[in-house]
């Protein structure tokens, strides 16, 4: 009776994703950017870009059906994908080819929201239950690289430099391929870090800590070049107050979510450096 009782509320969780997506699909059309309103690579990009979300997302509602998780990680993941799906084929998309400011609203939803949104839901033990030895496969080795979290932390860094060089910048602009190359880009490496920095073990705690430093100062020096810039960096057309502004919402607001982090992991090193000291002990 258990069993039956986990695999209706996973139907129901399957429904409900279907009753999404469906609506999404219907109200895209709608929007001022969609992949039904695009012609070319536009569309075959942003086509390509929905299949793999959707893939993911099926794979993990299969899983949840065989193995649920628990009521809070669903509800984080399946947000997630509602973001990715937003960022990826809202209006938001259209608004990044012409704005540095919501081009980089775009870039911080991919790393700073959806990327630890998703490793804080847990999916894994969902996606085993699909793919077995296959897809342990996979994984394996990114979890074996998921007890580096400065050196996930160098990558995610290079990538996001070099995703904001002016060259690479106004090729993902004009290029919808690799528009949606670069997303993979953040999106992969950015969650990675998330990974291995919220499910760090003792033995890496300090390195993640100091991942997470890393990528506050980084980005937040690349934001700030961006915030006191006397002159446009990408393109001719765009407004400098709109490029300053992209500037301080990677310098502020994006950093936040490190911070945050950081904060989590250094109340966890001292609530257990407490918690071995004993009552007497030097703290």
């Amino acid at each position: 009776m258990q069993l039956k009782g986990y695999r209706l509320k996973g139907y129901r969780w399957f429904g409900a994703l279907c009753g999404s997506l469906a609506l999404a699909c219907f109200s895209l059309p709608l929007q001022a950017h969609s992949p039904w309103q695009s012609d070319g690579a536009s569309f075959w990009a942003s086509l390509l870009a929905l299949l793999i979300l959707g893939l993911f997302w099926l794979w993990y509602v299969l899983g949840s059906i065989k193995r649920p998780p628990l009521w809070w990680r669903s509800l984080l993941f399946h947000g997630s994908c509602v973001l990715c799906a937003y960022a990826v084929v809202g209006p938001l998309d259209d608004w990044a080819e012409t704005s540095a400011s919501a081009h980089m609203v775009q870039h911080m939803l991919f790393m700073v929201v959806i990327a630890p949104l998703w490793a804080l839901s847990l999916p894994l033990p969902q996606f085993a239950a699909i793919s077995g030895r296959w897809g342990r496969m996979v994984w394996q080795p990114l979890l074996k690289l998921a007890a580096y979290p400065l050196s996930l932390a160098y990558l995610h860094a290079a990538v996001v430099w070099f995703w904001h060089t002016p060259r690479f910048y106004v090729l993902a602009l004009e290029h919808p391929w690799w528009h949606l190359v670069e997303h993979i880009c953040f999106v992969f490496t950015a969650a990675m870090l998330w990974w291995a920095v919220l499910h760090c073990t003792e033995r890496t705690r300090s390195w993640a800590l100091l991942a997470l430093l890393f990528t506050l100062m980084h980005t937040g020096f690349l934001g700030a070049i961006l915030t006191f810039a006397d002159s446009l960096l990408y393109y001719p057309s765009h407004q400098l107050a709109d490029q300053q502004l992209a500037g301080l919402l990677m310098w502020v607001p994006g950093g936040i979510p490190y911070l945050l982090a950081a904060a989590w992991l250094g109340y966890r090193w001292l609530k257990g450096v407490a918690a071995n000291s004993g009552p007497g002990k030097c703290f």
